[in-house]
C-alpha cells in the first residue's frame, strides 16, 4: 500500500473482511487518542469514545469477537475493556505477535480471519501478515503503507466504529443490525 492510502471502500478491503472472525486492537491512537492527561499525582487518563464501545458491542453481537494487545499496561484500558465483555486484553507487550499467535492457536483461527488495528511500529508485524490490516489516519507512514483500509475518523473519536461498521457491512450483517435497533 502506498503513502498517501486515502479512507474508504475498495474492493480488495472487501475480499478480505469477509472472512474476519476477530478483530484485534491496539489501545493507543486506536482505542484512545493519542493523547495521556497526567494528574498531579502522577495518575494517567485516557477518553475512551462511546461509540467505539458500542461497535465492539455490535461485532460482539454479530459473531466477530474482539481481542487487544496493548504495547503499554493500562488499568483504564483494562478496565473500559472489561466493561464491554472484551475476554482478551493483553497490556505490557512490545513483542505482538506471540500474544497473538496464542489467541489464533487457541480459538482456531487463521491469520485470514482476523483483522488488526494499529498505528505505529509496534503493530507492523502484526498488520503485515493478518487477512485485513486497518489503521487511522494519524498513522505511521510505514503503518500506512502495510493498510487495506483506514478509518476517516481519528483513534479514539469513533475509529474503531467505523472499522466495525466496515466489517459488519463487507459481511451483509450491518443491515440486520441496524433495523434491530432501530425496531
Amino acid at each position: 500500500m502506498r503513502l498517501g492510502l486515502k479512507p474508504g471502500i475498495t474492493a480488495r478491503a472487501l475480499r478480505r473482511a469477509r472472512p474476519v472472525r476477530l478483530l484485534v486492537l491496539d489501545v493507543d491512537g486506536v482505542l484512545t487518542g493519542n493523547t495521556v492527561y497526567v494528574g498531579s499525582q502522577g495518575q494517567d487518563y485516557k477518553r475512551f469514545g462511546i461509540q467505539d464501545g458500542m461497535g465492539i458491542k455490535l461485532a460482539q453481537s454479530a459473531g466477530i469477537d474482539v481481542a487487544v494487545i496493548s504495547g503499554l499496561g493500562n488499568a483504564q484500558a483494562e478496565e473500559r475493556l472489561r466493561q464491554l465483555g472484551v475476554r482478551e486484553f493483553h497490556g505490557g507487550y512490545l513483542k505482538k505477535m506471540p500474544v497473538l499467535e496464542r489467541i489464533l492457536t487457541e480459538k482456531g483461527l487463521s491469520f485470514a480471519q482476523t483483522a488488526y488495528m494499529g498505528d505505529d511500529w509496534l503493530d507492523g508485524p502484526i498488520l503485515a501478515k493478518v487477512g485485513l490490516p486497518m489503521t487511522v489516519p494519524g498513522a505511521q507512514p510505514e503503518i500506512l503503507r502495510l493498510a487495506a483500509w483506514m478509518s476517516r475518523q481519528p483513534g479514539g473519536c469513533g475509529a474503531v466504529r467505523e472499522a466495525i461498521r466496515f466489517l459488519l457491512l463487507a459481511q451483509g450483517k450491518l443491515g440486520q443490525l441496524v433495523k434491530t435497533w432501530r425496531d
